[in-house]
């Protein structure tokens, strides 16, 4: 009778230890999860800075290197960066250029929308003609591609 019931007790003892494994396997499993997402947000929210950064020297060289009595740049964008943005697996971004200073009202007026020119009264030692580069970096979450757009927005004040 003595041999049976360490059995059961056996039988007992190993079902608790395969209950709590499997407890910690999961527990494992969904911190691991969690890392992943975290980590892969951290990633995308980066490249958006450094696509937001990269823009702002692209918007900065295409006014420097642009004739403004012949024309006027107003936006630099881009779609589908990286892979394609309406899946949400890509990145979106949107550059808008404001002039301000005295160079506007001589350059610009013609040529640029009201909308674009902030300020013809500012004057600053050295430059008559200051951009403010607004850039708009929109993407989505990969895991999550219905959910709402993350916009990274950084704002540039330059000396042209």
């Amino acid at each position: 009778m003595m041999v049976q019931h360490r059995k059961a007790f056996s039988l007992i003892t190993s079902i608790f230890v395969i209950v709590m494994m499997a407890t910690v396997g999961i527990l494992v499993m969904n911190m691991t999860s969690k890392t992943i997402k975290e980590t892969t947000g951290q990633y995308r929210k980066e490249q958006a800075v450094l696509l937001a950064k990269s823009y702002t020297e692209l918007a900065i060289m295409a006014v420097t290197a642009n004739d403004r009595p012949n024309g006027c740049i107003q936006k630099v964008n881009g779609k589908d960066i990286i892979a394609d943005s309406d899946s949400g697996k890509g990145y979106d971004v949107v550059t808008r250029i404001y002039y301000i200073g005295k160079d506007s009202t001589a350059n610009l007026d013609g040529n640029c929308d009201s909308a674009s020119i902030l300020s013809k009264d500012v004057e600053t030692d050295g430059s008559d003609l200051q951009i403010i580069v607004d850039v708009y970096v929109r993407y989505k979450e990969l895991d999550n591609t219905n959910a709402d757009w993350i916009t990274y927005h950084r704002r540039t004040l330059q000396k042209i």
